[in-house]
């Protein structure tokens, strides 16, 4: 049996039962206490990513990829094992989403060519772009999950409205 990096099998249908949407509003709420007043994207960063990397068990790598200009992402506040560092927009799902500017939901990364393998357990992937009040791409929040088909219509929804925390930026 193949074992996911928090210590329960990879096909555990960890976080996939009970009220999603529940755990989802009050992640929100939690969010809009902590991030009160405050403007700081880092800062916003990395309180996002220790709230959803808390929350939801099946979620194994949740960061932020910033944009730093010239249409290069680097890695910004993560929970999980390592990100890559630096990933080009014309490259990954990340860099996809960059591009595009709209939501990556890939429910087998191992299907993609175009997929950067930062960690060879990702089976599934998520990405957002966020952006900041003048509508600038700000970056992308990334969330993999060693669980294929791990993302649906509840976690886009739900997990768009995390990024509206970033448009006081």
């Amino acid at each position: 049996m193949e074992w996911g990096d928090r210590g329960l099998p990879a096909c555990y249908p960890v976080d996939m039962a009970g009220d999603r949407r529940a755990r989802y509003e009050q992640l929100l709420r939690r969010l809009d206490a902590l991030c009160e007043g405050e403007s700081d994207p880092i800062s916003l960063m990395a309180t996002v990513c220790c709230e959803l990397f808390s929350t939801f068990r099946r979620f194994h790598w949740v960061g932020f990829y910033r944009n730093v200009g010239g249409s290069i992402l680097k890695v910004g506040p993560y929970q999980g094992g390592h990100g890559c560092l630096v990933i080009p927009f014309h490259r990954g799902v990340c860099g996809r989403c960059a591009t595009e500017g709209r939501l990556q939901n890939v429910p087998d990364v191992r299907a993609l060519d175009h997929h950067i393998a930062c960690s060879s357990t990702t089976r599934s992937e998520l990405v957002l772009p966020v952006f900041d009040r003048e509508g600038k791409l700000l970056a992308v929040l990334d969330i993999d999950s060693d669980l294929p088909a791990a993302f649906d219509a509840v976690d886009e929804q739900l997990l768009a409205r995390v990024g509206d925390i970033f448009r006081r930026c």
